[in-house]
């Protein structure tokens, strides 16, 4: 019976953590990714801070919206954590941190990376950041996830093994 509990606690974490509009992930990553990002530039260029925004050299301009942040993406690890049973409390805040501060560092990159493509006038700006926007980060995310999978021996597979359990619970 606490396994079945623990698995309704963990599903139901995972809807309360979404509401409203995954705004507990847009709230800590936001200010997070735009002063990080703001820092990366700052050592290479005349760069300052206007809300969501950051202007380089005075002529170049980075807007923050939600998809910059990618709170989906730091949401979707942690549902692939928790949908995950048989993984130790420690363990669990050690994947869900590590594949969080992964994500992170990635994603400061590819801003980066962006930034400078647009600040060089690249006519691949457009190209590069679509291709990351539309399959970039999933592709990091998953890959992320199995990097941690075997890191930390993670035997069992997110829904999967929950609902394997509770057919043979009903069996």
């Amino acid at each position: 019976m606490n396994k079945i509990r623990y698995l309704l606690f963990r599903y139901a974490f995972i809807l309360v953590v979404s509401f409203p509009n995954l705004f507990i992930f847009y709230f800590l990553f936001t200010p997070l990714t735009i002063y990080s990002s703001y820092f990366l530039f700052s050592l290479f260029f005349d760069t300052i801070i206007s809300g969501n925004s950051i202007l380089i050299s005075e002529c170049f301009k980075i807007e923050f919206i939600n998809a910059c942040i990618a709170g989906s993406a730091y949401y979707l690890l942690f549902i692939l954590n928790l949908s995950t049973p048989n993984i130790k409390i420690k363990d669990r805040l050690s994947v869900l941190f590590l594949s969080f501060f992964i994500f992170f560092i990635f994603n400061i990159l590819r801003i980066f990376f962006l930034g400078l493509l647009l600040i060089n006038n690249s006519p691949l700006f457009e190209s590069i950041h679509k291709t990351l926007w539309y399959f970039g980060g999933a592709l990091f995310v998953a890959g992320i996830w199995f990097f941690n999978v075997r890191l930390f021996k993670i035997k069992e597979i997110p829904f999967y093994s929950d609902l394997k359990f509770l057919y043979k619970k009903i069996k």
